[in-house]
């Protein structure tokens, strides 16, 4: 049997930190969307008229989409296979959506882009680093 070594680098932080960072997200969009559930009627008072939002079908999509990002933020600080690619089409999901933000709060979704794109070419090019720890 031959002993393969492979190389570590610095980058093995920033896939961990990118996990980490899924995590965080996650646990926000899940408390956000339980809040959107519960409290599923929002009045806003403009200068003309009283507008009510029904908010209970975004919080059910904040809802998963936080569990989807908090159990594959877990599986990728542990070094599955699997939880790179789906993380990677979370955060290409996650940056494309930045977009639609970009006008309402443009230094937070280019923050956003600029860390998912790191965390993406963290978990594309060193992402077999973090599986050769966990083993």
């Amino acid at each position: 049997m031959a002993l393969h070594t492979q190389r570590v680098t610095g980058w093995v932080g920033w896939i961990w930190f990118g996990g980490m960072l899924m995590i965080m997200s996650g646990i926000f969009n899940i408390i956000t969307g339980l809040n959107a559930i519960i409290n599923d009627e929002v009045y806003v008072q403009t200068f003309t008229r009283l507008l009510l939002f029904d908010l209970t079908g975004w919080g059910w999509i904040h809802l998963v989409w936080g569990i989807l990002l908090t159990i594959t933020g877990v599986a990728v600080s542990v070094g599955k296979d699997w939880a790179r690619v789906a993380a990677v089409v979370l955060l290409m999901i996650n940056a494309i959506t930045q977009l639609t933000w970009i006008a309402v709060n443009p230094w937070w979704s280019l923050a956003v882009i600029a860390v998912d794109v790191l965390v993406l070419y963290a978990l594309i090019v060193h992402g077999r680093e973090a599986k050769s720890l966990a083993e």
